[in-house]
């Protein structure tokens, strides 16, 4: 269906407790990795638009970091993020981690909608690793939780669920035009994507406090000779013991981070690429207005 009499096209928020599975489910909707993922909550800080595609209609979604109680000034700001994109959608897709029921940071997030008039979808994913006689009376047990419209079973890694869910979103979004064209699947710039992919592999080699005291700026980003796109980033930690890990004996855990980084970076972009990180230390810059600002988070 081309766009016109008939074509849907609207927004819809992705909101949920920390580390149920938002940005997987992004990226397998948009068909492409726009955000970063890994086993460890509050891995998204920022609101990341992907753009879904399809022949009746055009899903505008909002991934958002999990809304939990807030400790630190950048935790604040990330569920300020999360809270501030519902009431501009369509549809507001709330995902739950099938292992672990509804707890009470799964209500703490359902008390922050309360009051919101976009219709309510329950996204119950990671069903791959319920067994299938617990699915049914689940599905039955948190579908009258809240006000939710309708509630679809997923699971995002295995794809399994993802058009049907896709079809719920459209029917009810209005009629528009398409917002974005057919190869655009995120508004991020590709700085923004790359500072990304670099902060998952932190997230994914480094342990305890580090992943969340560490920050990414993409400095420069340009082509170099023979197509070679150049890239210096820096990596920020909050105090030099951190900074030392990241760097690891002799270089070897920023290396791997580097290598990492780079083989996902040169797939993303379909070409060879130099990556430069440095590590330096800024003190306490999740408590610090300035640097959060500088970092990206501040607004």
């Amino acid at each position: 269906m081309k766009e016109g009499k008939g074509y849907k096209s609207g927004y819809a928020s992705l909101i949920g407790k920390p580390n149920v599975g938002k940005s997987t489910l992004l990226n397998h909707l948009v068909s492409e990795k726009i955000a970063a993922i890994s086993d460890k909550p509050q891995t998204t800080r920022n609101k990341i638009t992907g753009v879904c595609h399809f022949p009746e209609g055009q899903v505008v979604l909002l991934d958002t970091p999990g809304i939990h109680p807030s400790s630190s000034k950048l935790n604040r700001l990330m569920v300020k993020t999360s809270l501030s994109v519902l009431n501009e959608v369509d549809v507001v897709l709330f995902v739950i981690d099938a292992r672990e029921r509804f707890g009470e940071e799964d209500d703490y997030a359902l008390r922050t909608m309360r009051g919101i008039a976009a219709p309510k979808i329950l996204v119950i994913n990671k069903i791959d690793l319920v067994p299938k006689p617990r699915l049914l009376p689940l599905i039955d047990s948190l579908s009258g939780k809240e006000d939710f419209a309708e509630a679809v079973p997923v699971s995002a890694l295995y794809n399994d669920g993802l058009d049907t869910l896709a079809g719920v979103v459209l029917r009810r979004l209005p009629e528009g035009p398409k917002y974005f064209p057919e190869d655009m699947v995120t508004d991020r710039p590709e700085q923004f994507l790359v500072g990304e992919i670099i902060r998952e592999k932190i997230i994914r080699l480094t342990r305890f406090e580090l992943p969340y005291a560490s920050a990414v700026v993409v400095d420069d980003m340009a082509e170099g000779k023979q197509g070679v796109t150049l890239i210096h980033a820096t990596i920020f930690a909050e105090r030099v013991s951190q900074r030392k890990i990241l760097i690891g004996e002799k270089g070897g855990m920023l290396k791997k981070i580097g290598s990492r980084a780079r083989q996902e970076i040169e797939k993303r972009f379909g070409g060879k690429v130099y990556l430069n990180l440095h590590v330096k230390v800024k003190n306490k810059w999740r408590e610090n207005d300035f640097y959060l600002r500088e970092f990206g988070y501040g607004g």
